[in-house]
């Protein structure tokens, strides 16, 4: 141990001393790359307030709200059948079949729903139809499709909203 501690301070291992310094070196250059790269090409959500604007709604005007995202409390589920549909398309057939799950914001709405069951289905049935397997091959394009359906099907419902639309099963051919 002796012999080491001289070496060091006579500077016979100088060699070994420099290799470390150079690792080090490299370390903190990757971070340090890493880093600067993450803060120029990361995501770059911006943020940004717009001022409120007052808007008077009137009883006979239907809000048509766009889907939750709030997933800690989900509310009563209504569980739709089996759809199967043709994708529009040009060269040749493409199937879409989905099943999926209806959030509600309230139990009661779920008669309403069984009452107008026929509709529903054929308002989805046609929202999914006229769709592309373009559209609905990405998540951006299922996200679309399911804020669509929301939106019609609200369009026909007096007694609540749906919340969020939840693919089970998801399949194109």
């Amino acid at each position: 141990m002796a012999e080491e501690m001289e070496d060091i301070i006579e500077g016979k291992s100088g060699g070994n001393i420099v290799l470390i310094l150079i690792i080090v070196l490299l370390v903190i250059l990757l971070v340090g790359g890493g880093l600067a790269a993450f803060f120029l090409f990361g995501d770059s959500d911006e943020v940004v307030i717009q001022p409120q604007q007052n808007i008077i709604s009137t009883s006979t005007e239907k809000k048509t709200s766009k889907r939750s995202n709030i997933y800690l409390k989900i509310g009563p589920m209504y569980s739709m059948d089996q759809f199967v549909v043709n994708l529009l398309s040009e060269g040749g057939r493409k199937y879409l079949k989905v099943i999926l799950d209806i959030e509600l914001d309230k139990k009661e709405l779920a008669k309403e729903l069984d009452m107008k069951k026929s509709l529903t289905r054929d308002i989805i049935i046609q929202t999914l139809s006229s769709k592309t397997f373009e559209e609905v091959s990405t998540i951006k394009g299922k996200e679309n499709l399911k804020d669509e359906i929301v939106s019609q099907i609200n369009n026909v419902l007096a007694d609540g909203q749906i919340v969020n639309i939840f693919f089970t099963d998801f399949v194109v051919q």
